[in-house]
């Protein structure tokens, strides 16, 4: 837990006793900094006016004073035209004079003056922010302000900026003076589009800024004079229904005047004239530069507002240079507007108003004004500026066009969202003033509540403008009489209407869309009704409605004119729904409110709207319904004007089908209003077309109802009218559909419609003339256009009628005239035969239902008896065999003949049905008739296809009638009786077996459905392992049809016979013990059969088991839970090796073990696991231990009790006699006890260590360290990655070795009391989060360090392990390469060692020469000065982040002097402190005592070798006399000036990199000083993704590619890890006084490049950040990371002046000064900031010099021009290492 720190008492204690410094100002960077956020349009200008208005001036005149051209002479002529062109085209601005006639300056204005960020405090003003002024400083370095009798001057000294002011009363004028001096005197005159712009400007300030002139002159030539002129104000009516006050009630609206605007523009030909570009003397190239000048002139020169004056105009008013002759011409033009202006009463709340009075530096005014600027028709009119002319563009920057403008005094960025102009100068704009500020919560509830009194000002003057239509519509007459508009009255006034509604046509505002809503919001919501111009005049909109069309039915109703259906506020009316088409609504209401009935002409009219409205499906059948039935017609077009309510109507006719001069019903639309409107039409509208059913049923039914038309005739009582109807009906027979016609034949055959020779009758009581049978027959008459099949088919006979057949031919009474005697039945089937086709179907019914024929005796004579057709059999042998009645007749029967045929047709049968046929032969098996049932199942079999039979359910007969094998007396249906022979060890019945071919036509399946046998098999198990096999078996054979639902039943079932109770019998079906097959297992069962149940009956029916669920062996699941159960029953029958085997194969199943929370907590509490113990007990096992021959006592226990002893063996011989220990020989079973709750033995053991003092000599330790890092990678090489707790870079990283005199570790067992203490040569002691020390003797012994170290490495060390590494350690390298290990690379990097501290050793020889000879020479050129000076006594400029050092010729001691200066002041803040000596590495960890030298008195309690144990106590203290580091050789140096000077130039070289992607390929190249190495550029593929924290962030072209991921998505996944890198590089550009733009991030997959310098724009890579300091960052360490990433920075900065590595004289001059500047030497420990004395300075101890370091050894090791990780090794581990610890040490500086 870190220490807290009480803050506010360290600032009580600052402000108590520190020193009061001022905060200085940069004056310069500071204006720079506010210009570049101002606003690029003319900002000098526009700030010069405002502070005009503000001083009350109605008068500002601008003037532009010009330097003549040194290279083009002036023209030599009295002409002004040429003087003025040579002017605007030759001539640079010299300066600018703006002068106004406002007040005078006053005292306070002077001081303000002077002052940034004191705005002006009246309230009323629009300055708030005191920056305006400053805008000068754009184009000026040395502006002059004159008021009155005052002037005052500014200039700057270096980057402050100074005034003069003095008196001038000589020269004292009325008016105020800004004389602004170009800072860049090469600018050239405005002239041309640059001109016209700035006229524009000009024109566009006069919209709402108090003045009444502006004058714009170059020279002696005015080019512009602007004037407006304002009649007076007169108030405006505000409509009661409008609500004034704001919705959040901070704004009110007051009083409200409406004022008149006449804007007089006067110019000279000069500004309509746009030059030409000219090739003589390079004019081209100083015309193509002019905008990037006049951009410095006012930040950037304005986009042009209007797109048609970016090129010359090609009309009149302007032209070239060839055609303007006088360019001194005047010209002028007036323009038109209207200005409605509203007093806003502001209601603000304290709170509010404190807010807004902080940000603005004065209170919120309590009255401000609201101003809306528009243009009416007769305005514009009257300006007569609609033809694109140069007063039309002149004036277009102050016309709304499409949209207005938001005025705070001058036009902002932001538009209104309508087509007028805002003037709100309360609100409070962002600093450049072209924004609204809607970032803040206050000022954004201040600025929205003033939008909302602009949208309730522009409400009220949409009600204005309605209020002047009303006023010129009342002198219409149409309107004055309760009529609509006459076309010429809409002709005069739709165009201002037009225009009104174009002005307030709502559009999306911008950029701020915002804006537009609030005011548009506020313009809707401050009243519910809304006036438009109708038809019928200024009404509410919402009675309002559009016609699509012409409408003269409902005149009544005001519609949108459509002229104005195209209107801006039209359109956005219709699109927000607020506007909608004639709905059937109002047709209806107008149509029921109405008192005149519609014309023919206009019902036609209402149909076709309707019909359109209708096919669109706009409307419903409903709504058409709703509109007719109010709808009445006066049908006036005949004498009877009858009215014709059209609720009724419901059909019209097809004059196809119905002509329209037949009677019609009143349903029935008449012809002549439907005649014009197609099918598509009426069915549109819903009217479908009268059918002739429909019309023959009124016809008949409706006697005495009338249609349309004159009186209907009677059908059933006038021959010529049904005549007429059946020709209609014959016409449309042919379309109507069967059922329609049985409608009508049904509906006609009672009634009298036929007329006949005698009379009408019926149709069946009607003959056709055909029929001539009888005399006295109705024949038909008068109907001769009727077609033959439409009377047949309404009854008219063809044929006589069946009961005249049967009464006549066939009666016994009397004999028919012209007839012989009578018929028989076979008399009367051929007489049938001959009219069959015309015998009508009723008789044909009939004749079915009467009986006509007798049956056949067994003499085959016919029976008395007759009979109905169908209950009669055709006469065959087969049939009469069967018993069945068969058709008597006389001799042959042909089925196929005619009279077979209709007897077929009249029902007689060829085949008994099949049930009737299982009745026949059921009842002869009842009755033993053997020959019957036999010829019954034999015709079933032979006539199964023919007759159909195979259609017939056989499941769903219940009479038995099949014979089932073994009895001939019993009988069985299909689905119960079976062809396989084994369905009987089911109790399954067996169809007889010569009945077995035919099983497929009897319907009789092989086995019976799985559900039916499963159901037997439960209800009756086997009663025998024997018939267990046999019923198993068979079931196997079905094994496919078993499904897991199946399964589910039966593997729970108890089924299987597992032996008896008592003695088992194989074949003894008494007391049989049964069990499901879930709970069997297959096989003899081996160990287990004693245990479980273990059955075998054969491999065909142990499948069916195994399917059922028996396995077989059990699963380490079920070993478990029976293991829980019973353990001791386990190990009675098996012996410990067996149980042992029988744990490891439940423990290698703990994956699957786990996921069953309830097994898991049984066998955590189960006494079942077997445990050893050295000494034996009574009741317990005992096995000798082979290997070590020592007795071992076995026996079961609980996890809890059991003690894991793991590699611990040491400790486990010390302890062994109380531990009950788990088995050792395998792992898996260690952690199968372990994840039970076992402990281990090391989690047991509790060691104090004691140490001795440090040896004053380290060198054992430190070639052990060194021996450590280049054999650890040996030894992990073949390791497992997944077997390593540390790596080999970790080893170099985070262990070291230190020797002490003796080491004695105290071991105890808790809960314990025996100890045992033991002498070791080398122990693990754990220092801070990741950092370790193994502590050795001199003499140390390489097994007991083996020992330690492969527990550090090793996630579980085995004693095997510890070998290995001991035989690596103690065997040199040449004898390890035998035994086959890689070791080149070691003995490669020692030679290069070798040679490397051969050559520093031979430079620093050289050096020390070199330096004394220096010093001498020094020395005597002070003496021959006579006078001993300082090394550097002269006032330098020291460059930020510049490093310190001692004057040359002389070292600082550590007290001497503290470095002061950027760098170490902002690393000081991070807690180093240069003021402290550096120490070495055999002295960086010193005792937390005063001065005790021979280590800890008493015991520490280190804890155990665990590598994960947390160790805790003081480590051994050191010798005073320290060993020093061994100084590194050095380099040749530059003189400080010189150093000095490089690294600021290396600095002041880097730049931004601005393009938004990064292409380069990879270069390599021999470096020079390194003759084995290349300097290698990395190739770079990345893409801008956006910023984070201000600094630019690129991603690898490939990532992106690979994740489809964009730069958005990277910076919001990685937000917070960006942030915090981006505050560390901050911090080292702050180091080095690098531009932070200059600074960026990449990120890239998996190249090693940490860092690269592109063209001086330094990269670095979040990846590497991400992956090592992240962490540390989160943690809240920023320490390591700012020393690691500022010494890469160091090493880029290098590349600016020298891209390669192999570095020049003057760049190895600069990285050898940096790299041997004098290190803090190492102290005695005597003086008082040491240190290793002053344990309460420890927080505060901290690396000296470590960024130097890093920087030097950066540039001193690199091979790669990228930094990359082996690059920046050896700085970063000697920065991490010289940076503060947690717990106060102090590193080894390099």
């Amino acid at each position: 837990m870190a220490t807290r720190v009480d803050y506010d008492a360290l600032r009580a204690q600052a402000v108590e006793t520190g020193n009061d410094e001022a905060v200085t100002v940069n004056t310069r960077g500071l204006i720079d900094k506010m210009l570049a956020r101002y606003p690029r349009e003319w900002s000098t200008l526009r700030e010069l006016i405002q502070n005009a208005a503000d001083a009350g001036a109605s008068r500002v005149g601008i003037k532009i004073e010009t330097s003549p051209s040194v290279r083009v002479p002036s023209p030599q002529t009295e002409d002004p035209s040429p003087r003025l062109k040579h002017v605007l085209q030759h001539h640079t601005i010299r300066k600018w004079v703006v002068e106004n006639n406002g007040q005078r300056f006053r005292p306070e204005d002077w001081a303000r003056l002077k002052e940034i960020a004191n705005g002006n405090p009246d309230e009323t003003k629009i300055g708030a922010f005191g920056v305006g002024f400053y805008s000068v400083f754009s184009i000026s370095e040395n502006p002059f302000v004159s008021s009155g009798s005052e002037a005052i001057e500014f200039y700057w000294k270096g980057d402050a900026l100074f005034t003069r002011r003095f008196q001038h009363g000589v020269f004292q004028s009325t008016d105020t003076t800004f004389i602004l001096p170009m800072r860049d005197p090469h600018i050239p005159v405005p002239h041309g589009a640059e001109l016209f712009t700035l006229c524009q400007f000009l024109t566009r300030s006069m919209a709402f800024v108090g003045l009444e002139s502006i004058e714009l002159c170059i020279d002696d030539w005015r080019m512009l004079r602007l004037q407006k002129f304002m009649p007076g104000p007169v108030n405006i009516d505000i409509p009661a229904d409008i609500n004034r006050t704001s919705s959040d009630r901070l704004m009110r609206l007051g009083k409200i005047t409406q004022d008149a605007i006449q804007l007089e523009a006067e110019w000279i030909a000069a500004l309509q004239w746009s030059t030409n570009l000219r090739t003589d003397r390079g004019i081209a190239a100083v015309s193509e530069t002019t905008t990037g000048k006049l951009t410095s002139l006012f930040n950037k020169w304005p986009k042009m507002l209007n797109q048609n004056i970016e090129k010359p105009e090609q009309d009149g008013n302007r032209a070239s240079m060839d055609t303007v002759k006088n360019l001194t011409a005047v010209y002028q033009q007036k323009a038109f507007f209207h200005v409605n202006k509203a007093v806003i009463e502001t209601s603000v709340g304290r709170d509010l108003s404190t807010e807004i009075q902080r940000a603005r530096k004065k209170a919120p005014p309590r009255a401000t004004t609201v101003a809306y600027l528009s243009q009416s028709y007769d305005e514009r009119r009257a300006s007569n500026i609609e033809k694109p002319t140069m007063a039309s563009k002149l004036f277009d920057s102050v016309t709304p066009t499409a949209t207005g403008y938001i005025y705070i005094g001058f036009q902002t960025l932001q538009t209104t969202g309508l087509g007028a102009h805002l003037s709100i100068p309360a609100l409070i704009p962002t600093v450049e003033r072209e924004h609204i500020d809607l970032s803040s919560t206050h000022i954004n509830t201040w600025n929205i509540g003033l939008l909302r009194a602009a949208g309730i000002l522009a409400r009220i003057s949409w009600s204005s403008a309605m209020a002047d239509f009303r006023r010129q519509q009342s002198k219409y007459a149409s309107i004055s009489h309760g009529k609509a508009f006459t076309a010429k009255e809409l002709a005069e006034i739709i165009p201002a209407a037009s225009l009104a509604y174009e002005t307030f046509n709502w559009k999306p505002a911008g950029p701020r869309s915002d804006v537009g809503q609030y005011i548009e919001k506020a313009f809707w919501s401050s009243s519910p009704e809304f006036e438009i111009l109708s038809s019928r005049g200024i009404i509410p909109y919402k009675n309002v409605r559009i016609a699509p069309i012409e409408l003269s039915f409902i005149d009544e109703l005001p519609v949108v004119p459509e002229p104005l259906l195209k209107a801006g506020l039209i359109k956005s009316l219709r699109e927000g729904g607020d506007l909608t088409e004639v709905q059937i609504e109002d047709i209806v209401r107008v149509l029921e409110k109405s008192k005149r009935t519609r014309t023919p002409a206009e019902l036609q009219q209402l149909l076709v709207y309707l019909a359109g409205r209708a096919r669109a499906k706009t409307i419903t059948r409903a709504d058409i319904r709703s509109v007719l039935d109010v709808a009445i017609v006066t049908d006036d077009e005949d004498e009877s004007s009858r009215v014709i309510q059209l609720r009724q109507i419901k059909n019209h006719i097809d004059p196809n089908r119905i002509p329209p001069d037949m009677p019609l019903p009143p349903s029935t639309i008449p012809f002549k209003y439907t005649k014009t409107l197609s099918k598509f039409d009426t069915d549109a509208l819903g009217l479908q077309e009268l059918q002739s059913l429909d019309w023959i049923r009124w016809l008949v039914e409706d006697q005495n109802t009338s249609g349309h038309t004159a009186e209907k005739p009677n059908i059933e009582t006038n021959p010529a009218f049904a005549s007429s109807v059946l020709r209609v009906l014959s016409k449309n027979w042919s379309s109507l559909n069967a059922e329609s016609k049985a409608i009508l034949t049904s509906l006609l055959d009672g009634r009298t419609i036929v007329p006949t020779r005698f009379g009408m009758k019926r149709p069946s009581e009607a003959y056709f003339s055909s029929v001539k049978v009888f005399d006295d027959l109705p024949i038909i008459q008068d109907l001769a256009n009727v077609k033959e099949p439409v009377l047949a088919a309404l009854g008219v006979r063809k044929t006589l009628e069946i009961g005249v057949v049967l009464e006549r031919l066939m009666g016994s009474s009397s004999e028919p005239r012209g007839m012989g005697s009578r018929w028989s039945h076979v008399d009367l089937i051929k007489y049938l035969v001959s009219v069959w086709p015309d015998v009508p179907e009723r008789d044909r019914q009939r004749l079915k239902g009467t009986p006509i024929c007798p049956s056949e005796m067994s003499s085959g004579k016919p029976t008395d008896e007759k009979f109905q057709v169908a209950n009669l059999y055709e006469p065959s042998d087969s049939l009469r065999r069967l018993g069945l009645p068969t058709l008597q007749w006389p001799g042959t029967y042909h089925s196929e003949s005619k009279e077979g045929k209709l007897l077929r047709t009249l029902g007689l049968r060829d085949a008994p049905p099949y049930s009737d046929l299982v009745q026949i032969i059921a009842a002869a098996g009842q009755s033993r008739d053997t020959s019957l049932r036999d010829y019954g199942i034999r015709y079933l079999i032979e006539h199964h296809q023919s007759k159909r039979y195979n259609e017939s359910r056989t499941a769903e007969v219940k009479i038995p009638f099949l014979p089932v094998h073994g009895s001939d007396d019993k009988l069985s249906t299909p689905s119960e009786c079976f062809t396989n022979e084994r369905v009987g060890l089911l109790g399954f019945a067996l169809l007889s077996k010569h009945l077995h071919q035919y099983a497929a036509q009897l319907g009789v399946q092989s086995d019976p459905p799985m559900e039916r046998c499963i159901r037997r098999l439960l209800r009756k198990p086997p009663q025998s392992k024997r018939h267990a096999r046999e019923i198993f078996a068979y079931m196997t054979s079905r094994l496919g049809l078993i499904t897991n639902d199946h399964v589910n039943t039966l593997a729970s079932a108890r089924i299987v016979p597992v032996g008896m109770d008592k003695k088992p019998t194989d074949d003894d079906g008494s007391r049989l013990r049964y069990a499901s097959p879930r709970m069997c297992f297959l096989g003899d069962g081996g160990d287990f059969k004693n245990i479980f149940d273990f059955v075998d009956f054969g491999p065909e029916a142990n499948m069916f088991l195994l399917r059922c669920g028996s396995k077989h062996e059990p699963s380490a699941a079920e070993i478990a839970h029976l293991l829980t159960q019973r353990p001791a029953k386990f190990l009675d029958e098996l012996d410990v090796p067996k149980y042992m085997d029988i744990l490891v194969q439940v423990a290698k199943a703990w994956d699957t073990l786990k996921s069953d929370a309830s097994l898991v907590e049984a066998m955590r509490k189960a006494p079942f696991l077997l445990a050893a113990r050295e000494a034996a007990s009574e009741g317990m096992k005992e096995q000798e231990d082979e290997e070590e021959g020592a007795a071992k006592t076995w026996q079961l226990a609980k996890a809890n009790e059991i003690i894991i002893i793991g590699d611990d063996i040491i400790n486990y011989q010390l302890f062994k006699s109380y531990v009950l220990a788990a088995p050792q020989q395998d792992e898996t079973l260690e952690d199968f006890y372990l994840h039970l709750g076992a402990p281990t033995l090391g989690s047991l053991i509790e060691e104090r260590q004691k140490f001795g003092e440090f040896t004053s000599d380290q060198t054992v330790a430190l070639k052990l360290q060194s021996m450590i890092h280049e054999r650890a990678r040996l030894y992990l090489h073949q390791t497992p990655k997944e077997s390593i707790r540390h790596d080999a870079k970790w080893v170099e990283k985070s262990l070291s070795i230190e020797a002490v005199r003796s080491i004695v570790v105290r071991t105890s067992l808790k809960g314990q009391s025996m100890t045992h203490t033991q002498h070791r040569t080398a122990t693990l002691h754990r220092e801070g989060s990741n950092k370790w020390v193994i502590y050795v003797t001199a003499n140390y012994e390489i097994w007991d360090v083996s020992q330690v170290l492969s527990h550090l490495l090793l996630r579980r060390s085995k004693p095997g392990d510890a070998m290995m590494l001991e035989s690596i350690l103690r065997s040199d390298l040449r004898s390890l390469q035998r035994k086959g290990l890689n070791i080149d690379k070691i003995l490669r990097q020692k030679e290069r060692e070798a040679k490397i501290a051969q050559e520093m050793h031979q430079q620093q020889l050289e050096q020390e020469v070199r330096i004394r000879r220096e010093r001498e020479s020094a020395q005597d050129e002070i003496e021959r000065q006579g006078g001993l000076q300082g090394p550097d006594m002269r006032e330098k400029d020291s460059m930020p982040g510049d490093f310190p050092g001692p004057s040359p010729g002389k070292y600082h001691d550590v007290g001497d002097e503290e470095p002061q200066n950027f760098l170490t002041d902002t690393l000081k803040k991070w807690g180093f402190d240069f003021g402290r000596k550096p120490q070495s590495a055999l002295t960086n960890r010193e005792a937390h005592t005063n001065g005790n030298r021979d280590g800890p008195s008493g015991d520490q309690d280190m804890g155990s070798l665990d590598p994960d144990r947390e160790t805790h106590g003081l480590v051994p203290q050191r010798p005073a006399s320290g060993i020093p580091p061994t100084p590194k050789p050095p380099l040749q140096a530059m003189s400080p000036q010189q150093l000095q000077s490089q690294l600021q130039q290396a600095i002041r070289s880097c730049r931004p990199h601005t393009s938004s992607s990064l292409r380069s390929q990879p270069e390599a190249h021999k470096v020079e000083e390194m003759h084995t190495t290349c300097d290698v550029k990395p190739g770079m593929n990345i893409l801008y993704a956006g910023t984070t924290s201000d600094i630019r962030v690129f991603l690898d072209e490939d990532f992106l590619t690979s994740t489809q991921a964009s730069g958005d998505q990277f910076i919001a996944a990685n937000r917070d890890g960006l942030q915090h890198f981006a505050s560390v590089l901050r911090d080292c550009a702050t180091i080095y006084n690098v531009s932070r733009e200059s600074v960026h991030v990449f990120y890239d997959i998996d190249s090693d490049t940490i860092a690269f310098n592109r063209a001086n724009s330094l990269f670095f890579n979040y990846r590497i950040f991400r992956d090592e300091h992240l962490g540390m960052m989160q943690k809240g360490d920023k320490i390591k990371p700012i020393c690691r990433w500022s010494s890469t920075m160091a090493h880029e900065l290098s590349h600016n002046l020298e891209a390669d590595h192999n570095a020049k004289p003057l760049v190895r001059t600069l990285r050898a000064d940096i790299s041997n500047r004098p290190r803090w030497r190492t102290c005695s420990g005597s003086c008082n900031v040491c240190p290793r004395q002053n344990a309460a300075n420890n927080n505060n101890n901290n690396n000296n010099g470590a960024v130097e370091a890093a920087a030097a050894a950066s540039t001193n090791t690199d091979v790669n021009k990228a930094t990359t990780t082996t690059d920046i090794t050896t700085a970063t581990a000697s920065i991490e290492s010289g940076g503060a610890s947690s717990q106060g040490d102090v590193r080894e500086c390099v």
